[in-house]
């Protein structure tokens, strides 16, 4: 029987954190699901703690590759998949035992391709319930939201419909090491009709201060490279007049990153968009 869910967790010197990641998935109410752990060149005895879960567990898949980054480790989880539904989750992070379960009925009781959910942030030892209620539920309006970053665009709070990747040729972006998860939901609701419904609760613990490795996190010049290729791809895709505020908005952001991270020389920061100047103010 295949599993109605797919969860891909990428893994890169993850070893102090990846068992409480891996528990809090097999510990599932939900239990029919694959975890598919991709280990992306992994240096740090992550692989070798992969290959014990799928000693143990007949559900867990390993893929040990190259090192490639995490949106082609994304990338081998999808290709691997074989769930009706997928979800991602980081390996710094972990669920609450009802989130498949919950999520998953959401989805079959409203024939849902996707369903977002809420979200738990801890940082510096604080934890803050993040609400991620959409003002819209319809793909262009929630694409709009993404875009504007007024929602998060990570895969860890989405359950998504595996033929959303396939019938619409949606990957991850090799080149991007910020973004990439934003890169893909909202190429998934530009490109697709897809039925969008809303759990308001939050399963998932997003912890931003363990993992020094995150590329996500670092305010680098690689990082700013990502965010510039994002913003020309939508740039190039989306009609300009229709998501004009939304493009400003992507644009600004990748200009403060540019300033505050000086990865950039002031005089290629004042370059960069140039176009929003007049409006923009760097804080």
């Amino acid at each position: 029987m295949k599993p109605s869910i797919s969860i891909i967790t990428p893994v890169y010197k993850a070893e102090e954190y990846l068992h409480n990641c891996v528990d809090s998935i097999l510990s599932q109410t939900f239990t029919n699901f694959e975890l598919i752990l991709v280990d992306d060149g992994s240096p740090d005895n992550s692989g070798a703690i992969c290959d014990e879960y799928a000693q143990k567990d007949p559900r867990v898949k390993v893929i040990h590759k190259k090192n490639g980054g995490v949106s082609s480790a994304r990338q081998c989880g999808i290709d691997n998949a074989t769930g009706e539904y997928t979800i991602h989750a980081d390996p710094d992070d972990y669920i609450d035992p009802t989130m498949l379960q919950e999520m998953y009925d959401k989805a079959i009781a409203e024939n849902a391709d996707i369903v977002i959910c809420d979200y738990h942030s801890h940082k510096k030892g604080r934890k803050r319930y993040i609400t991620q209620a959409p003002e819209s539920l319809e793909t262009k309006e929630l694409l709009k939201q993404y875009l504007r970053q007024e929602l998060h665009g990570a895969l860890w709070n989405k359950l998504i419909k595996r033929d959303l990747y396939t019938k619409h040729s949606i990957i991850f972006p090799t080149e991007l090491t910020r973004w990439e998860d934003l890169f893909v939901v909202c190429s998934i609701l530009y490109s697709s009709n897809a039925i969008v419904t809303y759990l308001a609760k939050a399963f998932y613990h997003y912890n931003q201060s363990i993992n020094n490795n995150s590329l996500a996190r670092k305010k680098d010049h690689k990082g700013l490279q990502s965010q510039i290729l994002f913003v020309k791809h939508f740039q190039d895709t989306l009609p300009q007049e229709e998501y004009n505020e939304e493009l400003y908005k992507i644009k600004a952001a990748t200009k403060e990153l540019a300033y505050n991270s000086k990865a950039m020389p002031p005089k290629e920061v004042l370059e960069l968009y140039s176009e929003i100047n007049e409006k923009y103010i760097i804080s």
